[in-house]
């Protein structure tokens, strides 16, 4: 069974859908975040076969850990789901051996493995303005996290996803990455899983997820991403001006599908031709998908600007993340300091208190008090039984 949160993404979710359930997933429990682009309409229609639960939920403050959970918990308690996938649109699961679905692989795999991380790979290919781009996006991006700042101007390759048994109080992270359930191993390696990730599609419908990002983060102000998260780098230089610079910098320069795109790019068309081929619940849902048009492809002139640009930006962005990297260690330790002192705060207020008291026995010992003290009155009682006996 899989989860998904959704938001303004028509441009492929057609295609997300009828991928995992020609893999044999039986229902998607789909929660709509306030889609205004047809997103909700798509849904609808699948829902209206039975093969997806639509659930609505128009805040939009970033709250997916909360939504995704409950909806992990309704696969479990409901459904009776012996596996849940937490997915987003743009993620399309399936067995590293295509000759498998993942309902095959899933039947195989013991559902005391509990859970475990699933690696996502981002698939890219030729920049274009607008369009799904599942046929242009045939590349693995396989590039080396260490390079991946002076390549593509990103932190890092994507965080895996977790997969995990159906389980009533399950609560799953923010991005879908963990949840709190021990994983006892992963599956052998003949049944091993990834993710296909596309995340840059197109300009337009990019430019429009990195906006509602930033501006969610922004409303809720108790989630503080990390100083490396790309989605808010990617805010900033939208807010610049400067996005489809960047969003054409770390796309490979293609020549023509199938042709070396350089070192780190691995030809894939996989998924492609698994969805040209297989029989779609809403076949014309699909092809709107598949046949969507690309707009303007970037340029070799697009490259080379967006290339400059970068070598004379990232310097002043890597310096910043470092800074804002030592900030936050710098309050993390201070709040620590801080935590400590009241820690000892606390111990010699209770100290004082002790000696407050001791003070004030002794005080009325000097003084005779005719209030005898506890230890006082035991003495003479014992005192008094010595004397009888």
């Amino acid at each position: 069974m899989m989860t998904l949160m959704v938001r303004d993404e028509v441009d492929i979710v057609a295609a997300m859908v009828e991928h995992h359930l020609a893999q044999g997933v039986d229902l998607v429990i789909a929660t709509d975040n306030g889609s205004v682009d047809g997103t909700r309409e798509v849904l609808a229609a699948y829902a209206e076969l039975g093969v997806v639960e639509l659930h609505d939920d128009p805040v939009q403050r970033k709250q997916q850990g909360s939504v995704v959970t409950q909806m992990a918990r309704r696969a479990s308690t409901v459904h009776r789901a012996d596996w849940v996938l937490n997915a987003d649109a743009d993620e399309f699961w399936l067995p590293v051996d295509r000759s498998l679905t993942l309902r095959d692989a899933l039947e195989r795999i013991p559902t005391g493995l509990q859970t475990w991380n699933v690696p996502v790979i981002n698939m890219t290919g030729e920049a274009a303005e607008r369009g799904a781009g599942l046929r242009r996006l045939v590349y693995r991006d396989e590039r080396a996290d260490e390079t991946l700042m002076r390549t593509a101007g990103l932190h890092a390759q994507p965080t895996a996803d977790a997969i995990h048994v159906g389980f009533a109080d399950v609560s799953v992270r923010q991005g879908n990455h963990s949840v709190n359930l021990e994983s006892t191993g992963e599956p052998e390696p003949g049944l091993a899983l990834e993710v296909l990730h596309y995340p840059w599609r197109s300009y337009e419908q990019y430019a429009h997820k990195v906006e509602v990002t930033g501006v969610a983060y922004e409303a809720n102000p108790t989630l503080r991403p990390s100083p490396n998260h790309h989605g808010m780098r990617d805010y900033r230089r939208l807010r610049a001006g400067l996005l489809w610079d960047f969003y054409v910098y770390r796309h490979p320069r293609v020549t023509a599908p199938g042709a070396d795109a350089g070192e780190g790019f691995v030809f894939d068309d996989s998924l492609v031709r698994s969805l040209e081929s297989l029989e779609a619940r809403r076949p014309e849902l699909l092809a709107a998908v598949l046949e969507s048009a690309d707009g303007r492809l970037a340029t070799a002139e697009d490259h080379d600007r967006g290339a400059e640009l970068a070598e004379l930006l990232l310097p002043f962005e890597l310096e910043r993340a470092a800074a804002l990297g030592e900030y936050v260690l710098e309050n993390r330790a201070l709040k620590e300091r801080a935590r400590k002192a009241e820690v000892r705060l606390a111990e010699a207020t209770r100290a004082r208190d002790r000696l407050k008291r001791q003070l004030a026995a002794a005080r009325d010992v000097e003084r005779g008090d005719t209030r005898p003290s506890w230890s006082t009155r035991v003495a003479r009682a014992l005192r008094s039984r010595l004397a009888r006996s």
